[in-house]
Order: structure tokens, then C-alpha cells, then sequence
């Protein structure tokens, strides 16, 4: 068992997380329901491995990303996949215990231990400045989203989208611009400069959900 690649559960305030979990089963109900089985490794005290079971519950706020950060369904993973997970610590007594996902990443092959979160992107090499709000229009079709000022809603700005344009979720996990939903809360690095125009506009470099 010592050349397992399993991950074993790296605790982060109220969630946990596994890297390198394996995909025993899937149940999906339908295109947004459902649960998947993992096993993953667990160390004892005389640093000796077992192999645990854990039900992961997936719904409606549990984002499903491919290998290329893109958003899927929970029917699109599959028994024998490695998959990143992150999922809440309130667990069941049963057998497997069961808790809720947050997030499951497919992998395609088991990755090397990596720390907690993700490193940062670099800082980017223009003049930046940084833009909290909560989106209230995007389009995909043009590549642009808009952000209200919480307090000031009247205060809007247009963020425009490029090919090099970074999306992470609430845990700094890669996601797609398609993932982005008006009324979620988001901390931009944008450009420094502004269009004239109503809304003003400019390019976002980085976006974190908050």
C-alpha cells in the first residue's frame, strides 16, 4: 500500500480536501443530483496505510470541472477517474461516511502532493488595479461581464475578456469564464484605465470569486 497514489484529507478551516481521490461509483439522479464514491488514503499513528471510503453528495452549488478547468456535469465523471475534491467537514456516522462536495476537479492522471491552494497567478506585467462587486450582466457571446458596486448600484463597470483572462472559484481553483453566474460576488484585477463610456470599461486580468 505504500506506492498507493490515494491523497489523504488535508483539513482548511470549515472544508476539507483530497487530492488524487479514485472514483469507485457514481450515482447520478439526473443532470444536477447525485453522488460519487471515493476511496482515499489514511496514515495510523505507526504511519501504516488504509484505504477509506467516503460518499460525496453533489448538487445544484457543487461545481464539476474537467481537466481543463471547464464546467460539467456530475454525469460526466465516471468510475475509475482521479478526481481533486473539496467538501464540507459536517460528516455522517454512517458507513461510508457521507458529506457534501463543493468541488470535484478531474484529473487526468494522479498529480504530485501539492500544498492546500493553488499558487497565484503571476502578478500581471500592466498597470493594475483591483475591483470588488457582484456581476449583473454577462455575455458570452461578446466576451464581457458587468459588476455593481454592493452599495452603490448605480456604480457599474464593464469587464472585458481575453484569452488570457484567469477565472478561479471561492477555493482558487481554476474555472471557466462560462461558470459565471450574475448575482455571485467578484474581486477583479483589471487594467488601470477606463474607457469614457457609460458603463466605463476595461480588461479584467483576474477573477476571484468571493
Amino acid at each position: 500500500m505504500s506506492d498507493d497514489q490515494r491523497g489523504t484529507i488535508i483539513r482548511q478551516g470549515n472544508v476539507m480536501r483530497i487530492n488524487n481521490a479514485f472514483v469507485e461509483n457514481v450515482s447520478c439522479n439526473n443532470g444536477s443530483g447525485g453522488n460519487i464514491l471515493i476511496s482515499y488514503s489514511e496514515r495510523d499513528g505507526n504511519n501504516s496505510v488504509s484505504i477509506q471510503k467516503l460518499q460525496l453528495n453533489i448538487n445544484r452549488n457543487t461545481t464539476v470541472l474537467s481537466p481543463l478547468g471547464q464546467s460539467l456535469c456530475l454525469c460526466c465523471i465516471r468510475k475509475g477517474m482521479w478526481v481533486n475534491v473539496i467538501f464540507s467537514s459536517r460528516m455522517t456516522m454512517s458507513i461510508p461516511p457521507q458529506a457534501n462536495a463543493f468541488l470535484v476537479a478531474i484529473q487526468r492522471n494522479p498529480q504530485p502532493p501539492r500544498p492546500p491552494f493553488p499558487p497565484q497567478p503571476p502578478r500581471p506585467p500592466q498597470a493594475s488595479s483591483t475591483t470588488t462587486g457582484r456581476i449583473v450582466l454577462i455575455d458570452f457571446d461578446n466576451n464581457f461581464f458587468i459588476t455593481e458596486a454592493p452599495k452603490h448600484p448605480h456604480n457599474q463597470i464593464r469587464f472585458n475578456v481575453t484569452n488570457t483572462t484567469v477565472f478561479r472559484n471561492r477555493f482558487g481553483i481554476p474555472m471557466s469564464f462560462s461558470s459565471l453566474q450574475p448575482g455571485q460576488m467578484v474581486k477583479v484585477t483589471h487594467a488601470d484605465f477606463m474607457t469614457a463610456s457609460i458603463p466605463p470599461q476595461t480588461t479584467a486580468f483576474n477573477v476571484q470569486l468571493l
